[in-house]
């Protein structure tokens, strides 16, 4: 498919991630008996950045197995295995550990002596098969195919951090807690509210990082003055501590500016604190 992650984006073309999707579907069965089948779009997926890393993951348990395995080989029939039990004990730990148990293979027999000594290895087609689904992994969702293909459904899938952070910002900076209302549209009206509020603190961080141009990163929002993208919750903590002058008929009211990174805030959103206005009022 023809998408490239953000991340991505700076790189050369062989460094980029890529993703492979191909579709079929998948029946859903309920827990009991009498429950209706629900029959889905599955979406398959391949991600060679994914593939990449759980082939360097299953080295690293492959590396870490082989040093311990080869430590318990020298020890076996020494002072502290000096018993089969004791080595298959070992083993046991060493595989549950190292996540090799269903790739492992071991014996322990006798010398001529009665000394108990370990052989082991990996087994090469059950590593083979592992190896053959590195990468995959499935998407279900009822989106008809008319509305959203593979690649379209994929791309939707990816957008969920984006999703997941305003449910973030909705439990964190808004700070929602549980309220106990009486009646149903005074829900409605709670989470509407709630909701003008989430686009308001979501429009004012785009708009921020819109002004700022392509790199959007500033400095001045942490002590360190080191470069950030800058977020709503960072952008309302700054804001937060401007202080209004309160004026009178001859003298208007100001708005106090106390840093610098205050001012550089408000010129990204245009705004224009000299324009203060009085409280309208009704007759």
């Amino acid at each position: 498919m023809d998408w490239t992650p953000d991340r991505d984006a700076d790189k050369p073309t062989e460094r980029r991630e890529t993703y492979h999707v191909l579709e079929d579907t998948h029946t859903l069965t309920g827990p009991r008996k009498s429950d209706p089948p629900l029959t889905v779009r599955r979406i398959l997926v391949h991600s060679t950045a994914n593939a990449t890393g759980q082939q360097a993951a299953r080295d690293k348990r492959l590396a870490k197995a082989t040093e311990d395995l080869d430590k318990l080989t020298t020890a076996a029939g020494g002072r502290h295995y000096k018993t089969r039990e004791k080595i298959v004990a070992r083993i046991g730990v060493i595989a549950a550990k190292r996540r090799v148990t269903s790739c492992l293979r071991w014996t322990v027999t006798d010398n001529d002596d009665g000394t108990p000594v370990l052989t082991w290895h990996f087994d090469q087609d059950v590593l083979n098969a592992e190896a053959a689904v590195d990468g995959w992994y499935a998407l279900l969702t009822s989106v008809p195919a008319d509305q959203a293909g593979p690649a379209e459904a994929l791309i939707h899938y990816k957008g969920q951090g984006t999703v997941e952070r305003r449910y973030h910002d909705f439990k964190g900076p808004l700070a929602v807690a549980p309220v106990f209302v009486q009646h149903n549209r005074r829900v409605a009206a709670l989470i509407q509210v709630i909701c003008l509020a989430l686009l308001v603190f979501c429009l004012i961080e785009r708009q921020v990082r819109r002004a700022l141009g392509p790199e959007q990163t500033m400095s001045g929002l942490y002590p360190d003055n080191r470069r950030v993208r800058p977020t709503g919750r960072m952008i309302f903590y700054h804001l937060g501590e401007l202080t209004l002058r309160i004026g009178n008929v001859t003298d208007p009211p100001t708005v106090q500016i106390t840093r610098g990174v205050q001012l550089h805030l408000l010129d990204l959103l245009d705004t224009d604190i000299g324009q203060t206005r009085w409280p309208q009022t009704c007759d």
